[in-house]
């Protein structure tokens, strides 16, 4: 349930949905035809600079992710995270996400 390829996220960089906030910016790119949601994470060291907290990142992403992706279906999904996002506690990143996924499907809905 991972983007693998170069050519996946190329599509989902090009037409998507975003949602964005101070921590996370989540594109979006839904196919009524695809049964499953698909992740792909884009944690740079440039904005997270200690290896640690770009895997306790990621970790959250791929947690909140799994939690929710049955809310996701047909969704390609990118994260990218922002600067000083590794000075946010788990809770405040866990609702960050929530509330990016709600706005998603929002916008697929409508």
């Amino acid at each position: 349930m991972r983007l693998l390829s170069a050519g996946d996220y190329k599509k989902v960089f090009d037409q998507s949905v975003r949602s964005s906030d101070r921590y996370f910016t989540v594109l979006g790119r839904y196919d009524q035809k695809q049964e499953l949601a698909r992740l792909g994470l884009a944690v740079a060291k440039k904005h997270v600079r200690r290896a640690v907290d770009r895997n306790r990142i990621k970790r959250l992403l791929r947690e909140s992710f799994r939690r929710h992706q049955h809310q996701l279906k047909g969704f390609d999904l990118v994260v990218l995270v922002k600067p000083g996002i590794h000075k946010a506690d788990n809770p405040a990143l866990f609702s960050s996400l929530e509330k990016h996924w709600r706005r998603l499907n929002r916008a697929v809905s409508t």
